[in-house]
């Protein structure tokens, strides 16, 4: 079985911490203090399944008490990459002493230390109950900026666990797209949002993977991040990854969810893919980015968004199971379909849907996306064709 890696590109030149605040170009796209004016993500709690979490000054006052699965010396506040904790102030960071701010600066954070990456090897190790624990805490979303290119019955059973107890699910969908472009998991997993990475531009980031599993896309390019476990400096320069897409997508969602703190996962997530940024039609999502930019203002500053009924998952139009089973069976109640589920799509290989042309990611500006769609063939498919045939995911 493959190693778990984190979902980050390789390092970059180093950045002050004066300096990382003023890289977070997104903000302003994403209209950030207009929706500070509204919901600041107070009231949410969102696991970070990762390396584990340290309280950096930008964090403090934001992190729980968390869990640690891994055995090894510390605990869930000792992250041993850098990365978990680059994610949880994308989230959550007030931005003190220079530090990241997160999109979602009041929600708070708990922490889940799992293995990653080569201190994994070649087994799954912990991380199925990494994803238990996140399920058990009272974090209302799952952030796993990580992938693996296999499947596990494990992980599998854990994710349709957290599902049944309400929890939205994010994660990233990997950052092969130039070479071998892998089926992520645990992206690929019904259950799970898969998020995919987009430029300044809003055009899908080439390393971004791509196929039916690709849900939601968010900001993912030149975005600073801790440069390792020992938190001397950021990097920035090509930073980011779907890693930092997906922490971007979560925020996005506990901003949404702590403006509406009686909405169900369902709700917030079908708002999100209603005012998500997109010129394509909403029943034929992209293989690249999904059903578009994720777009928080759209709902949190103008109302806009019908989160629809509480217990009908916004992607396949069916039931959802009750919340609280731990049977490891499917989430959905087969007898009982709202609509006909949405049609499979096989990945584009002239470039449609790589970019979220005259839609903007704040709340009505064109200041972020480019104007047309001509040319935008932006990926080599590589085996595109036959991955997509296979990967019937939530809309099959």
């Amino acid at each position: 079985m493959c190693a778990l890696t984190l979902l980050a590109l390789g390092l970059a030149p180093a950045a002050s911490s004066a300096d990382a605040q003023s890289k977070q170009w997104y903000l302003d796209a994403m209209s950030a203090e207009k929706l500070w004016k509204v919901s600041t993500g107070k009231g949410v709690k969102v696991a970070v399944v990762d390396s584990g979490v340290r309280v950096t000054p930008s964090l403090k006052g934001r992190v729980l008490p968390g869990k640690d699965v891994t055995g090894k010396a510390g605990g869930a506040e000792d992250d041993y990459e850098g990365h978990g904790t680059t994610m949880a102030e994308l989230i959550a960071g007030s931005g003190r002493a220079g530090g990241l701010k997160g999109l979602a600066p009041d929600a708070e954070i708990i922490p889940v230390r799992t293995t990653t990456g080569e201190e994994l090897g070649k087994e799954l190790g912990d991380t199925p109950a990494a994803i238990r624990a996140a399920a058990d805490s009272d974090a209302r979303i799952i952030n796993m900026s990580f992938g693996s290119d296999f499947m596990s019955q494990a992980e599998r059973a854990a994710v349709k666990y957290a599902f049944s107890k309400g929890k939205l699910l994010f994660a990233g969908v990997g950052n092969d797209a130039q070479t071998k472009n892998f089926v992520g998991y645990p992206a690929a997993y019904p259950e799970v949002v898969g998020v995919s990475a987009a430029d300044r531009s809003g055009k899908v980031a080439k390393f971004s993977e791509f196929g039916e599993y690709v849900d939601l896309a968010a900001p993912g390019l030149d975005i600073p991040r801790w440069c390792d476990e020992t938190f001397r400096s950021y990097c920035d320069e090509g930073g980011g990854g779907t890693s930092a897409a997906t922490a971007i997508a979560s925020a996005s969602a506990a901003l949404v969810w702590s403006k509406h703190p009686d909405w169900t996962a369902n709700q917030v997530l079908r708002v999100l893919i209603d005012t998500a940024g997109r010129d394509w039609p909403k029943d034929e999502p992209s293989d690249y980015l999904g059903y578009g930019l994720i777009r928080p203002a759209r709902n949190v500053v103008k109302g806009e968004g019908n989160p629809g009924p509480a217990d009908v998952d916004p992607i396949t139009n069916k039931k959802t199971a009750g919340a609280g089973s731990d049977d490891g069976g499917s989430k959905y109640d087969a007898s009982t379909p709202a609509a006909p589920s949405q049609p499979a799509k096989e990945a584009a290989s002239d470039g449609k849907g790589t970019s979220a042309a005259e839609e903007s990611l704040d709340e009505g500006s064109s200041n972020w996306l480019w104007p047309t769609l001509g040319g935008l063939a932006l990926l080599v498919v590589i085996g595109g064709g036959a991955f997509a045939a296979k990967r019937a995911r939530r809309r099959a």
